[in-house]
């Protein structure tokens, strides 16, 4: 008993008390936010999406503590029950089951009938799962041609995938993990600078043989301002006064006299209503919490001395960034509308609870990563 009680110990005190405290009130501010948007009539939605908001974020937090205390060596070494697993939801996409959301222009969310997935969501973890994995054993070859290869194939696979579905804006996030976990591993600059030569010629190939006339027009936009104000502006510049309204302080979660409903506000745009709700000083503060999120997810991975723990750190890092970054910049009119959530505060169960269980796998990594042997004796 007294064993057992020291191995609960330490696992409390191994866990990143700070990047938990940060998470949950990011989601218990969600709940709150979405159900004033609901009380308020700011908007058409059910007194549910904060309950299953709620929920989502009890069933991930609890994931989290869970994942945390089991080994990540372990759990990515079973990539080849949850590979299969995630590929078949995310094929059943492509069949009946698989539904557009309505105000999204992918088909990526997958009908069960007693509830609704986004698949593209867990194909994340299982990305930073088995491309950590791939990279910790591969990285003094790494860059031979072939392994590179390899690696590039590793990662254009589940990007392909999600193109396929119409999901640009998660393609966006496999790209950014994809390129930031490579350039943290010991990739050659011969392969930086040939990879920076190709990019002119990648642009130009996506923008007229991939990209549809509708997201074209969403960055053609953001150089010229105003020559659509009726139609691919209109959210973004409802999303940009919902947020100046709110002035420094905000109008109140709840009794404000006047909220500005702005499509999809408590989706993608719900850093618009923290604004107007909460003010500058507000939005500020939810801007710091995620930096924070982020930072520490980066400083747990560097301070690592097991090169898989570090990876892992790594893509959840440059999966909470890119999503910060791409979400916050389209309400401010700065990025494309691309349709990408803000992590732990925008509505979706299943993006909840995949960002809970990144974080359960990086608190694995503070509990369970491999340290050196100590050197008894140095010397020839």
């Amino acid at each position: 008993m007294k064993e057992l009680r020291e191995h609960i110990a330490d696992y409390f005190r191994g866990l990143d008390k700070t990047l938990i405290l940060a998470a949950v009130l990011c989601s218990v501010l969600s709940v709150v936010l979405l159900n004033s948007i609901y009380v308020n009539k700011v908007l058409d939605i059910g007194a549910d999406d904060s309950t299953t908001q709620g929920v989502a974020a009890g069933i991930g937090f609890a994931a989290m503590l869970i994942i945390a205390a089991l080994d990540f060596h372990k759990i990515t070494k079973l990539w080849y029950i949850y590979v299969p697993i995630t590929l078949l939801m995310i094929a059943l996409t492509f069949t009946s089951l698989g539904y557009q959301r309505e105000g999204a222009d992918d088909q990526a969310w997958l009908n069960l009938g007693f509830m609704s997935i986004q698949p593209s969501e867990f194909l994340k973890i299982v990305f930073i799962m088995t491309f950590s994995l791939h990279l910790s054993k591969d990285e003094a070859n790494m860059n031979h041609p072939l392994h590179m290869l390899l690696l590039l194939l590793h990662g254009m696979i589940p990007l392909g995938i999600v193109v396929l579905q119409g999901d640009y804006g998660t393609a966006v996030v496999f790209a950014m993990m994809l390129l930031i976990m490579l350039v943290m591993a010991k990739i050659s600059w011969i392969y930086i600078v040939g990879a920076m030569a190709v990019i002119p010629a990648a642009v130009w190939a996506l923008w007229n043989y991939i990209l549809g006339d509708v997201h074209k027009n969403r960055i053609l936009v953001l150089f010229h301002p105003g020559t659509d104000p009726d139609g691919l502006e209109y959210q973004q510049d409802l999303g940009l006064t919902a947020l100046a309204s709110g002035k420094l302080f905000g109008v109140g979660v709840y009794g404000g006299e006047e909220y500005i409903s702005v499509p999809e506000m408590h989706n993608d745009f719900i850093f618009s209503y923290v604004g107007e709700t909460l003010g500058f000083v507000g939005a500020m503060a939810v801007v710091l919490i995620l930096a924070l999120i982020c930072l520490r997810v980066l400083l747990d991975g560097i301070r690592l001395p097991d090169r898989q723990g570090m990876f892992i750190c790594i893509g959840v890092f440059a999966m909470l960034l890119t999503h910060c970054i791409m979400n916050i910049g389209m309400v401010l009119k700065v990025m494309p509308v691309i349709g990408i959530p803000l992590p732990f505060l925008s509505a979706g169960g299943s993006a909840t609870l995949g960002m809970y269980i990144a974080l359960g796998l990086v608190l694995s990594t503070r509990l369970h990563s491999v340290r050196p042997a100590p050197v008894l004796f140095d010397g020839d």
